[in-house]
């Protein structure tokens, strides 16, 4: 046991050839590719395509598979009756929970159990449709506003804000919007990714390793960030601005609090490759908002002090938080966007474990006492 890892801290507990953060050169590798020069020349269902398949799909192949991304014709329109019931405190995470459990069922007469790669494939596809669609309107029917529906004639992340959002919004706002689930997608372990692949690993179906994978991203010490930061943001605007920005950020390291959306287990000390990318179309969204220059001016106020300081630079939750606050998305949905976003990740990952099964069963450093007589 002189192996032991906190936390799995550093752990390999599987191959893979999914992802992986390549860390001295600064690069996540996706499918052999760079995610950052997908992000910027590809979309996230052709990224998505190459996630769960392996490969970039050719025209034939995205507008098949963009089609189904948008097809809500396997979504019960019972399921709106199911989540109508839910009480109205839930949060939006337990909201897409259930609903994904009641989808399992749903579908069970195409063979919930059958892991078989074909069957993955298609209940991991029917799930990025329908994690969007939860996602969207969980937050809609807990605020009591009225249901939307996938719209065939708009791209899959022009439907998915245009559904948030209930309206129609700019090239400029899709745009921005899809490079965000596609720096999203996927991201070798983190947490959710592992239980889900621990679940599956049982032999447990697509459905119940998504359940497992959605409440680990609802703790906030793994989707969360995004949210705090944005709050943070918020509360440094109301307590006097970039004025007050450093100080705000001294006091807060002086009493030992963590900055939400500043380091990472895996990069440490370096920068994020999502963040340095997206950061960069905070300017494009300043005007979108009241205050939206002076909202960008704490946060680079905030990355200055945390880089001086601390040694620590942020990641991809930190742009993200103001980028999302620019488009108009309700805070209660940015973790919830994190997981529908990184449902492709999870597909691949499932179907990963299943082809190549192996149980995960690690020991544990025993601390107790022994010896005890009744």
């Amino acid at each position: 046991m002189n192996d032991f890892k906190p936390g799995l801290d550093g752990v390999i507990a599987t191959d893979t050839n999914v992802s992986y953060l390549d860390v001295d050169n600064e690069e996540i590798v996706i499918r052999g590719y760079d995610l950052i020069e997908l992000a910027g020349s590809k979309t996230y269902p052709e990224v998505a395509y190459l996630v769960i398949n392996g490969n970039l799909p050719n025209t034939k192949e995205l507008n098949s598979f963009q089609k189904l991304l948008l097809d809500d014709s396997a979504f019960p329109s019972e399921t709106y009756d199911l989540l109508n019931l839910i009480p109205k405190s839930s949060m939006v995470m337990d909201v897409i929970r259930t609903g994904i459990s009641y989808l399992a069922g749903f579908h069970s007469e195409q063979n919930l159990m059958d892991t078989s790669e074909n069957q993955n494939l298609n209940k991991g596809t029917r799930l990025i449709a329908e994690v969007a669609i939860l996602t969207a309107n969980s937050h809609r029917i807990l605020n009591g506003q009225k249901i939307i529906k996938p719209d065939s004639s708009k791209t899959f992340s022009e439907n998915f804000i245009s559904m948030i959002l209930g309206k129609s919004v700019s090239q400029k706002q899709v745009e921005i919007f899809d490079k965000i689930l596609t720096c999203y997608i996927e991201h070798e372990m983190p947490n959710s990714t592992f239980a889900a692949r621990v679940i599956a690993s049982t032999l447990s179906d697509m459905y119940g390793a998504f359940v497992g994978g959605i409440s680990s991203l609802k703790g906030p010490l793994h989707g969360g960030a995004n949210e705090a930061a944005i709050h943070m943001i918020l509360d440094i605007k109301e307590k006097g601005g970039s004025k007050i920005a450093e100080r705000y950020i001294l006091d807060k390291l002086k009493n030992k609090e963590r900055i939400m959306g500043f380091g990472h287990r895996v990069y440490m000390k370096k920068y994020d490759p999502r963040a340095l990318f997206l950061k960069d179309y905070i300017s494009d969204l300043e005007s979108n908002i009241e205050n939206g220059e002076e909202l960008h001016n704490i946060y680079k106020i905030v990355e200055n002090v945390m880089a001086r300081e601390k040694g620590l630079y942020p990641n991809t939750d930190y742009p993200i938080a103001l980028l999302f606050y620019m488009l108009g998305i309700p805070i209660p949905l940015y973790t919830p966007i994190f997981f529908a976003s990184r449902t492709a990740g999870l597909v691949a990952h499932v179907i990963e474990q299943h082809n190549n099964n192996r149980l995960f069963r690690p020991r544990v450093l025993y601390t107790g006492p022994r010896g005890l007589k009744l």
